[in-house]
């Protein structure tokens, strides 16, 4: 099992080790010794770290979350991190994202376009060290590649890819391929896996920037 970052631990709740981070619960998530259980079930880069995948997150790394919907994953990554700037396309998740940042100083929500990054280009700093990406959308691998402006040299890339968002009726193993040598312009692919018990045909992937 690899090391999860510093902030990020395993506790003992109703008899299970869960993973936890320390922060206000969001999405009605059990505490325990004023910890959040991080719900793997809920969020693709807790699964990540659930199925011992190395990340390569030490804690405190400046963050982009791309698909940040209402909040679940990122509010627990910026619990953890330096910076996080949050992206959400759809206006509704951002009101709950808005809410979310409240007790997060360092939570910068945006309502934007992760295929459009020049529509925050003027907001989020350069030289990150992390892009996390969660977005169902078609050309999943193409939205990391034009987001990868904003990292650092050797940035990493954190990213699920979900392979009915590329096409439904594909075999998501080739999708995953088709994803990887997409990505592989920009990124060096250091690890991938499957995301089931937790999240049906996705495909965790971390990367880092060439």
């Amino acid at each position: 099992m690899s090391e999860l970052p510093d902030g990020v631990d395993r506790r003992a709740v109703a008899g299970e080790e869960r993973l936890t981070t320390e922060g206000e619960p969001v999405y009605g998530e059990p505490t325990a010794d004023g910890r959040r259980v991080w719900d793997a079930g809920r969020s693709k880069l807790g699964a990540m770290l659930e199925l011992g995948m190395d990340t390569r997150l030490d804690g405190g790394e400046s963050v982009l979350y791309l698909g940040a919907a209402s909040g679940t994953t990122v509010s627990h990554v910026a619990d953890f991190s330096g910076p996080t700037y949050a992206v959400e396309f759809a206006p509704r998740p951002v009101r709950d994202l808005v809410d979310v940042a409240e007790v997060r100083p360092n939570l910068f929500p945006l309502l934007a376009d992760a295929r459009k990054p020049r529509e925050y280009a003027g907001v989020v700093e350069a030289d990150l060290d992390c892009i996390v990406q969660d977005v169902a959308t078609r050309g999943q691998a193409d939205v990391a590649n034009r987001n990868a402006q904003f990292l650092g040299e050797d940035g990493l890339l954190l990213a699920a890819i979900k392979a009915r968002s590329e096409n439904v009726v594909a075999d998501p193993d080739a999708v995953f391929e088709d994803v990887r040598e997409t990505l592989s312009g920009r990124y060096e692919v250091l690890e991938t896996r499957r995301l089931e018990p937790y999240h049906d045909d996705h495909l965790g992937i971390v990367a880092r920037k060439r």
